[in-house]
């Protein structure tokens, strides 16, 4: 029966907790693994008791019946035999490790990072003021950095590790002296990456991540904006050896339209009216950009470049996630250019009936008075 105290063996209390227990475990493991002590049958027989603590602490189930019987089997109903700690897991915790160790390096001043964040990746995509409005769907595709399968991401044949760079040993520099100054330069051994690839994973040639293209459809929302960016979540690049991917910036450009524009979240368009609409006031109606038709009332005397508010039927307001602008429409008036005799002649007759003479109301904001001289039609 084996009488290991798995605990004592990694140097942790009874009521450890996992993160406790794990990091006990990769510090050891990077101390005797063996292909840190080359030759060394101790530090080999040493990984492997700890590995096999490892194994049985970190799991739940093995480690309650440990705790209760002292002994796990591998079928789980008691200890018989040698059990060891999977390659995969031995790989990752190893992996970690040297996580740990490069980043311990750049806060001494070292430059090196084992798992480095894939970059952030952007694209342009073009609307109409119509789609702006509505809402639209568009096909994405594009080329980024993919997780290799094979290896998982680490660079590496399974069942084998990244070693400590022989150049530098792992800082990524190397020192050179000239004259009475010394210098750092990039280690021209690893590159700056503080770890050697020895046997290299045949899929992504050790670097840890493959080209891939990708192609799926995304849904922009009704309200946005131009120059408004779509944040998509880890669909950017990849990050080498564990580290976590990027995003994707879908930067919106929405194209002008002739008719509509926007102020804010409100919807502005402008209506021509004649003059007799404008004075005896009406009730027209009016199509938005998405086709909807509103009944507006003009009212009588409505001086051109009045605004009519059609409340809440503006564009959603994007950021606020809730509710809508307003559709406002500003009155113009519709001048002839051209006219028939009678035309003319009706309209000649108007003007002496009102007038030429201006007079503004007290209602009405100053302004200078003109005097009439002469019809040019």
């Amino acid at each position: 029966m084996n009488k290991t105290n798995y605990y004592k063996m990694l140097g942790v209390e009874n009521g450890a907790t996992t993160d406790e227990i794990k990091s006990a475990y990769r510090k050891l493991a990077f101390k005797y693994h063996p292909d840190k002590n080359p030759g060394d049958k101790k530090a080999e027989d040493k990984f492997k008791e700890i590995s096999e603590a490892y194994e049985v602490l970190s799991d739940e189930s093995k480690r309650a019946q440990y705790d209760q019987f002292g002994t796990v089997s591998q079928d789980g109903q008691g200890f018989s035999g040698h059990s060891h700690a999977s390659q995969e897991d031995i790989f990752q915790g190893f992996a970690d490790i040297f996580g740990a160790m490069f980043g311990e390096q750049q806060r001494r001043g070292g430059k090196v990072s084992y798992a480095q964040q894939g970059h952030s990746l952007s694209k342009d995509i073009e609307i109409s003021f119509k789609e702006s409005f509505v809402g639209a769907k568009r096909d994405i595709s594009y080329y980024h950095f993919v997780t290799c399968t094979p290896c998982k991401g680490f660079g590496t044949k399974k069942g084998t590790v990244p070693q400590p760079c022989s150049g530098c040993g792992g800082s990524g520099q190397v020192r050179f002296n000239q004259g009475i100054m010394m210098f750092m330069q990039t280690c021209p051994t690893c590159r700056g990456e503080g770890f050697d690839i020895t046997d290299p994973c045949t899929s992504c040639n050790g670097q840890s991540r493959v080209q891939h293209y990708e192609k799926f459809s995304i849904n922009i929302p009704a309200g946005i904006a131009d120059g408004m960016e779509l944040r998509i979540t880890q669909k950017g690049d990849a990050g080498i050896f564990g580290g976590g991917y990027g995003d994707l910036i879908i930067k919106v450009r929405v194209t002008q339209d002739q008719t509509f524009k926007r102020q804010d979240d409100n919807l502005l368009c402008s209506v021509l009216l004649t003059y007799p609409q404008l004075v005896f006031g009406c009730q027209i109606e009016v199509e938005s950009i998405d086709g909807t038709k509103h009944s507006v009332k003009i009212p009588q005397g409505c001086p051109i470049g009045k605004q009519v508010t059609i409340t809440g039927k503006g564009f959603s307001k994007i950021k606020q996630r809730s509710g809508h602008g307003d559709f406002i429409i500003t009155t113009k008036c519709h001048i002839p250019t051209k006219l028939s005799s009678d035309e003319k002649e009706a309209l000649s007759v108007y003007s002496k009936l009102i007038g030429t003479d201006v007079a503004p109301h007290k209602d009405e904001e100053p302004s200078i008075v003109s005097f009439f001289k002469k019809f040019l039609g």
